[in-house]
């Protein structure tokens, strides 16, 4: 709180202000439309995948498991390893760039239909919904005092809810340690203190987030919300109140001549707002609390439906399209447009190159390291010996047998066993002999080149420089 105390002779009085506005709960009510539609299929697609995707087997093991502890990642029949965090940075700039381009075109997609807020708040409110009931019945409810049906109701909703949460923390901690083992452990209660803690973080984050903060999350934590103002221009497609003929609103009656009256097509229900997630008014023009998610679409044309007036007084659109008056042939033909062409053009290389990437991606790796305990030392029959340490990686999905051999030297030789099998996803690294005789070389360094190849498969193969050191 802040005070500015005034002389007792001053005509102005004591003010006093809040720094913080206080929160007015939501209660969205249900909605039904074909935008609607597309929101929950979305919400059931992208919990499938989620809650699904880690039960799924592939080649005997989990087919999506992120496994810190072997520090392997496991996508399907792709095998990342540490060393392939390159790609990882690849993804997210793809992400990126695919975030800056639906952005440009239509605005707050994400938001309002693919973020796993705004998912997991529909869910969290469908719960609500099912055992409070829809916006009206939610309100009484929470200005009842407290009494048996008020308490029956609330344990059920939060019982549902901490149920709902715990599963998305048990899930999520199941790609990264595999799901049928975390099942075990957490049935006799023996998980892992990294896994009590990222199952109970996750749990009680999502229960937080979805369950009590839910707008606020957009208005106040979300970064996106502050910077889509710049990834906007004219032609960008966002959810739009048409004021032109909306205005001046007010109510009438069924079959009313409301134009002889001067008034809009806008009844002034305010359906639009009690349907928000948010909780604003879309007649009021483009806010950043607006995530884009089209309920107030649905409401609208719902009541413009009862009214026997056309759709479209909230709609997609763009700036340009309303002052200009334009339809969907117009809107269209804006969208490409310089900056559409520059990010579609950069995302499609950037996505090309990441899949060519991966499906050129080597099988095999070999590391070579010189023993630096003893550089070089001679042995039997007068020949030079230098020892070498290989670090074989199979990362491929099958077991592989590989043949050792190494050139670059006249009569260079290997000591010992040149054959070395590894299992699927392994690595394994052995010591390794060569040998030449004196005169092969001149004294001091000469370049040599380890050939590792798969016997099942010549291709699989690579060739690895190194050096001799004779004395």
């Amino acid at each position: 709180m802040s005070a500015e105390t005034k002389s007792p002779d001053s005509s102005i009085e004591d003010v006093e202000e809040s720094l913080y506005q206080a929160r007015k709960k939501i209660h969205p009510r249900s909605i039904t439309g074909p935008f609607t539609t597309w929101r929950w299929i979305i919400v059931w697609l992208t919990q499938l995948v989620f809650y699904g995707l880690c039960w799924l087997p592939w080649n005997g093991r989990q087919a999506v498991l992120f496994d810190l502890v072997e520090r392997k990642f496991y996508l399907f029949g792709l095998v990342l390893w540490p060393q392939d965090v390159f790609w990882l940075a690849v993804l997210l700039i793809i992400s990126a760039y695919a975030l800056f381009l639906f952005t440009a075109i239509a605005g707050r997609l994400w938001c309002g239909y693919s973020c796993p807020q705004t998912v997991y708040t529909e869910m969290f409110l469908w719960i609500e919904k099912l055992v409070e009931g829809d916006r009206n019945a939610r309100i009484k409810l929470d200005s009842a005092p407290m009494g048996g049906t008020k308490i029956v109701k609330r344990v059920a909703k939060y019982g549902l809810w901490i149920l709902l949460a715990l599963w998305t923390g048990f899930t999520f901690v199941g790609y990264f340690s595999p799901i049928k083992s975390l099942a075990d452990s957490l049935l006799h209660l023996s998980l892992g203190p990294w896994e009590w803690f990222w199952f109970l973080f996750y749990a009680a984050f999502t229960y937080l987030m979805a369950g009590h903060m839910r707008e606020q999350v957009c208005l106040y934590m979300c970064p996106y919300a502050r910077f889509q103002g710049v990834m906007f221009d004219p032609d960008t497609l966002v959810v739009t109140y048409d004021s032109e003929r909306g205005e001046p609103r007010g109510t009438r009656k069924k079959g009313e001549d409301y134009k002889a009256a001067g008034k809009g097509d806008c009844v002034d229900c305010g359906l639009c707002v009690a349907v928000c997630p948010t909780g604003i008014d879309i007649r009021n023009g483009l806010q950043y609390e607006c995530i884009g998610c089209s309920a107030c679409i649905d409401a609208c044309d719902q009541v413009m439906d009862k009214m026997g007036y056309h759709h479209g007084l909230i709609r997609y659109s763009t700036e340009h399209a309303i002052a200009e008056h334009w339809g969907w042939k117009e809107i269209v033909a804006h969208i490409v447009r310089p900056r559409i062409i520059l990010y579609s053009t950069i995302l499609a290389v950037i996505v090309l190159v990441f899949a060519w990437g991966l499906a050129t991606k080597a099988t095999l790796r070999v590391d070579v390291i010189r023993d630096r305990a003893t550089l070089a030392r001679e042995v039997e029959d007068g020949l030079i010996e230098n020892v070498f340490r290989l670090q074989v990686m199979n990362v491929s999905e099958s077991a592989h047998r590989y043949s050792v051999s190494v050139t670059g030297l006249d009569k260079i030789d290997i000591a010992g066993d040149r054959i070395v099998e590894l299992p699927a996803a392994t690595t394994k690294s052995f010591t390794v002999q060569v040998r030449v005789p004196p005169e092969s070389g001149k004294q001091g360094s000469n370049v040599i080149h380890f050939d590792v190849k798969s016997l099942a498969d010549e291709k699989v193969a690579v060739h690895e420089k190194a050096t001799f050191i004779i004395p």
